[in-house]
């Protein structure tokens, strides 16, 4: 249930992106009486192979345009009168143009057309993140709050230098405000200054940093230094008829060994391995003792730490500021939240251009993309991670590719910079080398996927 749950929000927030995207299209070509001879979503052939399969699931025409929804679930379409696009369909433009053709139009509003979807992606971004700050407000944690330091649980941040109860500082030697840009900010980032013992510490990153984590699947070391509380049993643990209670604190083990950390209970916990051993609970201000039994790997199968941020913060281990935006006020701080996002997926996107960083190597495909949602439908969630796809959908779209806008848009600019057209030849055999690139660029990225599921 929780898969289908997942996947249930990756295809309606991309199949709403696509939508929008091709109606921005749409409704440019007709804002300048352009014919749109097709609006489909999905492809009612194989990508990219116009002329193979041809079969819609379900289409309609009115007026001059055939609304359709195509079998091929990789994108959409508008196929515009007089226009070389997907569908590679040149025997109109051996004509003499016609008024409501594409290639009648001058120029300027042709490149407006081809911006149609961008332009689109972009407002939606704006408008879904200014709802969400205007519903849900924004809600960050300070880096200084962080009184008890970061938690580093996993050899992968230990062997970089990462230990528990560093206080970061700044990365690259840019100060690091909130708890939310750790992770961004580390992942493109060189050198991590921070607080160890009271002392200044300076950590340089391997340059294959990024490709490490993604092969681990891991940031262990980037939370809060967490209480040592119970949370849960797991299902199968032998311990789960222990009556502890949620929240109650494990301040020691067997009267002997005190401590107030996660991580100091998971420690001394390896070290009673196939033994059973009493816990020393506070819950509130009783003090309690239970025995429980620690398997073979040095675990009582439970689940251990401060809860959620909320109860962290009852802890006192942290902070959290809350903003709240009146309806106009959101629609600023909307525009600001877009473009600081467009901002860091560029920068991520500029790893892929360096080997060394091994980034090309975990581009992701559709079930990638699916992650991003969670197991649950929480709205809040939902939009936005529709609100980031749109801003990735308008920048991919811009870049400069033949078959893609951008790569439209190159070709437009170069008209209205040197007053000459490209031929008809030219632009069809860019378009047939854009569609190759991208059927490679879309079969590396889920076969990427396909690895790694069976890895």
């Amino acid at each position: 249930m929780e898969l289908f749950i997942r996947i249930a929000q990756f295809i309606t927030s991309l199949g709403l992106l696509i939508l929008l995207h091709e109606f921005g299209h749409f409704i440019t070509a007709r804002m300048f009486k352009i014919r749109v001879d097709k609006f489909y979503m999905f492809f009612d052939f194989l990508f990219p192979l116009p002329g193979v399969l041809n079969f819609a699931i379900f289409k309609k025409k009115v007026g001059d345009t055939e609304y359709g929804i195509g079998w091929f679930p990789m994108g959409g379409y508008v196929q515009i009168a007089g226009m070389i696009d997907e569908s590679l369909d040149t025997e109109a433009l051996k004509k003499p143009a016609e008024p409501w053709e594409f290639r009648a139009h001058p120029a300027w509003q042709r490149l407006i057309v081809m911006l149609g979807g961008i332009i689109v992606n972009i407002l939606l971004a704006f408008i879904i993140y200014a709802m969400i700050l205007f519903t849900w407000g924004e809600e960050k944690i300070p880096m200084s709050s962080l009184k008890n330091g970061i938690e580093c649980s996993d050899s992968l941040g230990m062997a970089v230098g990462f230990r528990t109860g560093d206080k970061i500082i700044s990365v690259d030697n840019e100060p690091l405000t909130y708890l939310d840009d750790l992770r961004f900010n580390i992942l493109v980032g060189k050198t991590v200054q921070l607080e160890r013992d009271g002392k200044k510490v300076e950590l340089t990153l391997p340059k294959n940093f990024l490709d490490q984590i993604a092969k681990t699947e891991k940031f262990g070391f980037g939370m809060p230094r967490q209480p040592s509380m119970f949370l849960e049993f797991s299902s199968e643990s032998v311990n789960k008829s222990v009556p502890l209670k949620k929240y109650d604190r494990i301040v020691g083990i067997n009267d002997s060994i005190h401590f107030k950390y996660r991580d100091e209970l998971v420690t001394n916990l390896k070290l009673q391995a196939n033994k059973t051993v009493t816990l020393n609970i506070l819950r509130g201000a009783e003090k309690l003792a239970f025995p429980v039994k620690v398997n073979d790997k040095g675990r009582i199968e439970a689940s251990t730490g401060g809860g959620d941020f909320e109860n962290l913060q009852k802890e006192g281990v942290l902070k959290i500021e809350t903003k709240t935006f009146g309806f106009f006020e959101s629609f600023p701080a909307g525009v600001a939240l877009t473009f600081e996002k467009l901002d860091k997926y560029v920068k991520q996107f500029k790893l892929m251009f360096s080997p060394e960083t091994g980034a090309y190597k975990h581009i992701g495909g559709f079930g990638s993309m699916s992650k991003m949602f969670g197991n649950q439908w929480i709205w809040e969630d939902f939009w936005n991670q529709t609100a980031f796809l749109s801003i990735v959908l308008a920048f991919m779209n811009l870049l400069p590719i033949p078959a893609l806008d951008g790569g439209h848009v190159v070709f437009t600019l170069y008209e209205m910079i040197t007053r000459r057209s490209p031929s008809v030849k030219v632009l069809t055999y860019a378009q047939y080398v854009g569609m190759a690139l991208l059927l490679f660029l879309m079969l590396y990225a889920n076969l990427n996927d396909v690895f790694k599921f069976f890895k």
